[in-house]
């Protein structure tokens, strides 16, 4: 029966005929799918990137609401400004390279740039995966990174300079951060009674970019500390803020317009603004803020201090994270073992 269908068919096995339907299947299942995607590429890659990002926010329904906040966060001042009204069909590697170009010439940190960046690939490839490009946009980019080249350190000379180009908060961060080795949201957490010693100064909290409140430090638990060297300039740059501008509860810095709020990062970042743009100081091309901190290292490292002690100090979550950094200003180190070595054996 089965072969005398085939016959009467025209094929001369069943095989050939289930072959020649199964084609015919195909070719109207790919007709409406093609058909779809072709919608869906004009739909999607003709939407302006802010409208197609928050249509993605929509669907992150895993996100803890600290995350969200830190999402809102990146989108608002970093994401949005520079791609909010780009075309998604018109990204390719040029425009992605360009927006961490943006970031770098705004002085954003390079921990705020990975994540501004991580942001932006994770976007651009759920638009991927709908086929509004030909190719993956991200293709061949550099995500921001540590870069020991790119770690621009002031000079004695210059760090003298700049530290007292702006007013008095501004001073205070950058004795705090150069001297200490804080972070720009612990050093806004400046606490009199976090004075332990008269050299040393116990870092217990950061103010939190995202959420704008006291927060644990970076890398540590709740109730974690870390104690750092208190030279006697800076101490003393502590208590002259403090007998000029007075206390809250021993902290020093608060909101210009609700004192009883900690200080917000962006206003640090404005003060950084007007003094680059004023041009009155010699601040290094590529100087951020974050290069404060930078001098820290290498002051230390300059001077022979250990840089188990330097990684210690600074809150790095592991060793390798200071080597990666600031390797290169230990351009002696070896040829000093040699010569120690050396003595040793000859002795």
């Amino acid at each position: 029966m089965a072969g005398k269908q085939v016959q009467e068919s025209g094929f001369s096995t069943q095989d050939q005929a289930i072959q020649r339907l199964t084609g015919f299947y195909k070719a109207k299942k790919e007709v409406p799918r093609d058909q779809a995607k072709a919608e869906r590429v004009a739909k999607y890659g003709a939407m302006q990137f802010g409208e197609y990002a928050a249509e993605w926010k929509a669907g992150q329904r895993d996100l803890s609401p600290a995350s969200v906040r830190h999402l809102d966060s990146l989108l608002e001042h970093h994401l949005l400004p520079a791609l909010e009204n780009r075309r998604m069909s018109t990204f390719d590697h040029k425009v992605v390279d360009g927006f961490i170009r943006i970031m770098e010439r705004n002085g954003v940190g390079l921990a705020t740039q990975s994540n501004a960046f991580d942001r932006l690939k994770a976007i651009l490839l759920d638009a991927h995966r709908l086929g509004i490009f030909d190719e993956n946009p991200l293709e061949g980019v550099k995500p921001p990174q540590y870069d020991p080249k790119r770690a621009v350190i002031p000079s004695v000379a210059q760090l003298q300079e700049i530290r007292v180009a702006g007013d008095d908060t501004f001073l205070l961060f950058a004795d705090l951060m150069s001297g200490c080795g804080m972070r720009n949201g612990e050093a806004a957490a400046v606490n009199l009674n976090n004075i332990v010693a008269d050299d040393v100064y116990r870092i217990t909290e950061q103010v939190n970019q995202t959420t704008g409140e006291y927060a644990r430090l970076k890398h540590r638990k709740s109730g974690d500390y870390r104690d750092v060297p208190l030279p006697t300039r800076v101490r003393n740059t502590i208590e002259w803020y403090a007998d000029k501008h007075g206390n809250l509860d021993g902290y020093l810095l608060r909101h210009p317009r609700t004192p009883k709020r900690p200080y917000p990062s962006h206003c640090l970042q404005n003060q950084w603004q007007r003094i680059k743009r004023a041009g009155e100081v010699d601040i290094p091309e590529g100087m951020v803020v974050y290069s404060f901190r930078h001098f820290f290292a290498s002051n230390c490292l300059t001077h022979g201090i250990p840089v188990t002690d330097v990684a210690e100090w600074m809150g790095h979550q592991s060793l390798d994270v200071t080597f990666k950094i600031y390797r290169h200003l230990m351009p002696g180190s070896i040829s000093k073992a040699a010569t120690i070595l050396d003595f040793g054996l000859a002795s």
